[in-house]
């Protein structure tokens, strides 16, 4: 571990060079950090299916490239001018960066930094990749790429976490929980006593059902078409789940005949049009709100009547939770003991 990493790292990568095609175990070199960058020795990484989406070419990124962006690991080396983390500390890279000084950073309202890399450049801040493989340059993921051994991310696109920290289980917090716990508490403010319906029972899905319970909702709804999925949500907080492919109307009608019209918060975390319409028009028709948390298509274009939102409705999407992380780590990041366990880590300075 060295504090101003000068020394290229040449380490195995899953690369993939282009859409619709299997993963490429391969060697890659990765540049040592300029000023106000980390590098990090990554040891723990989710698989989210936004990686999934980049495959199959539905999420638009440059290829080639280095996904993954939900992990855990311990820095290695940083670049001049950081004083946020040093080498050895253990710390989550982040997609949603946060300079605080932007005014999505220092507004309450919101947590997309106009530093994030959504747009889809796969590149730093300053243009260039530090990534290169068999000569040729290697874009990067949303500021992160964790399907390496090694990353640079900028040094407002990471944070310190308590040394204790299991990585293999704290990695999620970089994207799965913390979007969809953050979509229920934050971005929807789920209250005591509301009724809740999530489309989507993934890892994300769950989440959100977690996010639902603590937030004291009294009925909480799971849909999916994967029966499997169930014995785990209900575990979770569900209250009951249900299968589409079990009705022959829609899936919108269905959930009001079940609820009487009275779904107060409905979440979307598939990624799919269809859904995100059904959801909005599950939820109350005067009050109800509607929030997407999974990522549309990149050339998706919904359709829908003005109607369903004249009355009153609210859609609302959801980054990464409205979480701002590397503030919210100051405090505790509580996983509950659905989980098999309690974590808390506090912010270390």
């Amino acid at each position: 571990l060295s504090q101003c990493g000068r020394g290229v790292i040449k380490c195995k990568a899953a690369v993939a060079w282009e859409p619709k095609k299997p993963f490429s175990i391969e060697e890659v070199e990765v540049a040592p950090p300029k000023a106000h960058e980390v590098r990090i020795k990554i040891l723990a990484s989710g698989i989210c299916r936004s990686d999934e989406h980049v495959m199959s070419g539905s999420f638009t990124q440059p290829f080639p490239i280095i996904l993954g962006h939900e992990a855990a690991g311990v820095v290695e080396s940083v670049g001049e001018g950081v004083t946020c983390v040093k080498p050895g500390d253990k710390v989550i890279p982040l997609f949603t960066p946060q300079c605080g000084e932007c005014s999505s950073c220092i507004s309450p309202k919101g947590n997309l930094c106009v530093n994030n890399d959504l747009s889809a450049s796969g590149l730093m801040m300053d243009g260039t990749t530090r990534f290169t493989c068999k000569g040729k340059p290697i874009h990067h993921f949303v500021s992160t790429s964790t399907f390496t051994e090694y990353t640079v991310v900028h040094e407002t696109a990471v944070v310190k976490i308590d040394a204790a920290a299991p990585l293999e289980k704290v990695c999620l917090i970089g994207c799965g929980f913390s979007t969809g716990y953050g979509a229920a508490i934050n971005t929807a403010k789920v209250e005591r006593g509301s009724t809740c319906v999530i489309f989507g029972l993934g890892g994300v899905g769950l989440s959100v059902v977690m996010g639902c319970k603590v937030a004291g909702a009294s009925r909480i709804i799971g849909v999916d078409i994967n029966k499997d999925k169930f014995a785990k949500a209900k575990e979770l907080g569900a209250t009951e789940c249900i299968n589409p492919q079990d009705f022959k109307k829609p899936i919108e009608e269905v959930l009001n005949e079940l609820t009487g019209s009275c779904v107060d918060y409905s979440f979307e975390v598939i990624g799919r049009t269809d859904t995100m319409t059904a959801a909005l028009e599950s939820c109350h028709t005067n009050y109800g709100t509607s929030i997407i948390v999974g990522v549309p298509p990149s050339a998706s274009q919904i359709t829908f009547n003005p109607m369903t939102l004249f009355t009153g409705r609210t859609w609302k999407g959801s980054v990464f939770g409205g979480m701002y992380m590397r503030s919210n780590f100051c405090g505790f990041v509580k996983v509950t003991d659905s989980w098999n366990k309690f974590f808390k880590f506090g912010c270390q300075k």
